[in-house]
């Protein structure tokens, strides 16, 4: 395998490759996990409250040297850090269990390192809030290159991402150098909407998602008749649901095929698959507002799009890792083959030659990453060179 894996564990492995793929440098995270290789050892869920204590104090660090930066004028360096420990306070908080002690002041840290790096980097990022029927979905807006109005995608969290894990990806970079801008959600059920509002999963993604197109029609510098979709791991599932029943996108994508993630908790309470968070019954239970496991699965029926996809009829991408240890390589197949109607349908898996082979490019996240964006501005009027 091409993941990095200091740890004895996969779910801490993850984390750590998320982390790497985000922009951490390799240097904090080996003096970060070096003194807690150990805690590893008793599988994903034991020793969390160390994995936090000790990512949360480099995220501290990296904040009182921002700071040295900024009283001396170097707003770039000071925002630099501040990246660097928002990333590092949100792996630690994503990693504990619902209401671990630390982890809302975790959290709330993290958000305003990210917002004070904007401001000092000036970043091209602005964050949005989108109304919904009950609350609202936090959103991070990432401009294309060049004179508009421009195509825009709407990019989704998976069951344990946030709108910045999205931004960090560097979709939204690549396809504002393709002349596409992205607005990175987070929808129901992840990042804010869940952490400060308590909004839960909507299986019906189109709920939400017709909501973020109707504020995309009222920018200036948007093609409301270029605006695509697509979305990360779980984002699977929300990403397709939506192209089917929200006619207004014109291209769709996923970065990981999530066609039936009911099916797939079967499969997990059989111990067959890895989890993607430690606590992964309890994290569920909370993304969906469910008190019980029998009311989860009863609220999570719907994660299923067999039925639906015939109702695709605008281009559609299909991506998965040949090796991806937490959703099965056939789910891709099922929603490619299922794309009937799609005048447009590409799959593509990933290799071992090119890699991207993890759990929606753990390992290597650059190819799924630029074929994405080749693939929206190709199907929504960007450009590729």
């Amino acid at each position: 395998m091409a993941l990095y894996e200091p740890f004895p564990n996969y779910i801490w492995n993850l984390s750590v490759s998320i982390a790497m793929e985000s922009g951490g440098q390799i240097g904090e995270i080996v003096d970060m996990c070096q003194p807690i290789i150990d805690a590893a050892a008793n599988g994903g869920d034991a020793g969390t409250p160390m994995f936090m204590k000790q990512w949360a104090a480099y995220g501290d660090k990296l904040i009182e040297l921002a700071a040295e930066d900024e009283a001396k004028g170097r707003a770039f360096s000071a925002s630099n850090k501040l990246e660097r420990a928002s990333l590092y306070l949100l792996v630690a908080e994503r990693m504990q269990g619902h209401g671990a002690p630390g982890r809302k002041e975790t959290y709330a840290k993290a958000l305003d390192a990210f917002e004070r790096s904007a401001k000092l980097g000036k970043i091209n990022r602005e964050r949005v809030e989108i109304p919904l029927a009950t609350g609202t979905m936090p959103a991070l807006y990432t401009r294309a290159e060049g004179p508009g109005p421009h195509p825009v995608v709407v990019y989704c969290n998976g069951l344990d991402s946030c709108k910045e894990l999205l931004y960090w990806s560097r979709l939204p970079e690549a396809l504002a150098r393709r002349g596409v801008s992205t607005l990175c959600v987070d929808q129901p059920g992840s990042g804010e909407a869940l952490r400060l509002q308590g909004l839960p999963v909507d299986p019906h993604s189109e709920n939400w998602a017709s909501k973020a197109v109707d504020w995309l029609e009222q920018q200036a510098d948007v093609d409301p008749k270029r605006i695509g979709m697509t979305g990360i791991s779980l984002g699977g599932h929300f990403a397709p649901r939506a192209v089917a029943y929200e006619p207004r996108f014109a291209s769709g994508a996923v970065w990981g095929a999530n066609h039936n993630w009911r099916e797939v908790q079967d499969k997990r309470m059989k111990r067959e698959g890895e989890n993607p968070v430690p606590h992964y019954w309890a994290h569920v239970m909370w993304a969906f507002g469910a008190e019980t496991m029998e009311e989860f699965l009863e609220k999570s029926t719907d994660m299923n799009l067999n039925g639906h996809m015939g109702s695709i009829k605008v281009p559609f991408l299909v991506t998965h890792g040949a090796q991806d240890r937490q959703i099965s390589v056939s789910y891709a197949d099922d929603l490619y083959d299922q794309l009937i109607n799609s005048p447009r349908r590409e799959k593509v898996i990933f290799t071992a030659r090119e890699g991207g082979v993890e759990h929606v490019g753990a390992d290597n996240m650059a190819y799924g990453r630029d074929l994405i964006a080749d693939w929206f501005a190709e199907t929504l009027g960007g450009h590729t060179a």
